[in-house]
């Protein structure tokens, strides 16, 4: 299941008999390509060992919400944080509960307090309880689109009743999950995304460059690909893996990355522009390397490279263009600038004097700033920003 690649799951273990299930589910999540980290109540140890699930995962398991080594690694918040998706699997009836009323007195209901993404949760009870009116009560008051309901199966259960209250199988959990990461937004769409920073010559062993990472640009063109977008990536120079069915292009220099942007353009619906593009490159690149002994100082003489943003803004008017505003102040100001001034569709803004969200960070905090309106997306992991930017793009640029 490709949608559930290099996902971030954290699966939830609760107090019953089905937590047996939980090993088989782990060990799909993991031959999907997931990273799995698993969360127990104290109830689910009476029936499956932490370390069982330690072993399956790769990663410690999670139970304790005063444990003072996992606050100071990763705490109820940063946990929270650090899912793609929350699996509730089994969901107790008690669990249920705890849910229903916003608990936050253990760890697995304080991190789905937190959790800014969707939790699945797969009941798992007695066929009477699961008929109790105040089961109903709560299963009303867990809402989509955060809470997503799996399940139950009837059948016979470990108590000798036959009825609804079965958990349901792994292999359908995990159809389920996966189809959240597949609701292809973006389906046929042909996109551009430019990454990275780029590298003008000085002489033969010297550069002009900057500290982008290009990871906001990788997380952007995955999430594309997730919709079912084509996604091509022209980047520069970046310690980077390329997200799978993603086409790269590697460039090096402002001209060499403008020249492939060009020469995609015809053929794509949406250009987004992260790359950190040089603003300068040398008015003569020197053929043999500077030689410190022949100078206390020498002088740069510079001068300016395209602007490809802008050069792709008057040549395609028709084109849906999306920017990237890296800033060190006046952050939305300068954004909406840029926005009017490179006739955009979109300009995406962030302060990268934030050592927290700037430049090769794995976390990011943005404004999105079109014509019509302006929205933040609060700090986060760019994986998620990237999500949240494609829909964005999707629902507001795309279908305008």
């Amino acid at each position: 299941m490709n949608q559930l690649a290099n996902k971030q799951i954290l699966l939830c273990v609760t107090g019953g008999i089905a937590a047996y299930k939980a090993a088989e589910l782990i060990r799909l999540f993991k031959s999907s390509g997931s990273n799995v980290r698993v969360l127990m109540t104290e109830a689910a140890k009476e029936f499956i060992t932490p370390l069982t699930m330690q072993a399956l995962s790769g990663n410690e398991v999670h139970s304790d919400l005063l444990d003072p080594k996992a606050e100071s690694a990763m705490g109820h918040i940063e946990l929270a944080k650090w899912a793609d998706a929350i699996v509730i699997s089994p969901c107790s009836a008690d669990s249920l509960a705890k849910l229903a009323g916003g608990r936050g007195d253990d760890l697995m209901s304080a991190v789905c307090l937190a959790a800014d993404s969707k939790i699945f949760f797969a009941p798992a009870m007695n066929q009477a309880m699961w008929k109790d009116k105040r089961t109903k009560k709560n299963l009303a008051s867990l809402k989509l689109p955060i809470f997503i309901q799996i399940g139950p199966n009837e059948g016979d259960q470990a108590c000798g009743d036959i009825g609804p209250g079965r958990m349901s199988e792994p292999k359908e959990i995990i159809e389920i999950v996966g189809k959240e990461f597949s609701s292809g937004l973006l389906a046929g769409k042909k996109i551009l995304i430019t990454a990275g920073p780029t590298r003008e010559k000085i002489d033969p062993v010297r550069y002009i460059s900057n500290k982008s990472s290009g990871k906001m640009g990788f997380s952007l063109a995955k999430a594309a690909m997730e919709e079912s977008a084509i996604v091509q990536l022209i980047t520069g120079p970046v310690n980077l893996e390329t997200p799978e069915r993603v086409s790269r292009i590697n460039v090096e220099s402002a001209q060499e990355m403008c020249e492939k942007v060009i020469e995609s353009i015809p053929e794509i619906d949406l250009f987004i522009s992260t790359a950190a593009v040089s603003d300068f490159k040398m008015k003569d690149i020197k053929k043999n390397k500077i030689k410190k002994e022949d100078s206390k100082s020498f002088n740069l003489e510079l001068e300016k490279n395209e602007d490809i943003l802008k050069l792709v803004s008057k040549d395609n008017p028709e084109l849906k263009i999306v920017g990237f505003a890296a800033e060190t102040e006046n952050l939305i100001d300068n954004a909406k600038k840029k926005l009017i001034s490179k006739k955009l569709n979109l300009i995406v803004a962030n302060d990268v004097s934030d050592s927290s969200i700037g430049f090769d960070s794995d976390e990011n905090e943005v404004f999105l700033i079109s014509e019509k309106e302006e929205l933040k997306i609060a700090k986060t992991s760019k994986e998620k920003v990237s999500r949240k930017i494609i829909q964005f793009i999707s629902k507001n640029i795309l279908d305008d």
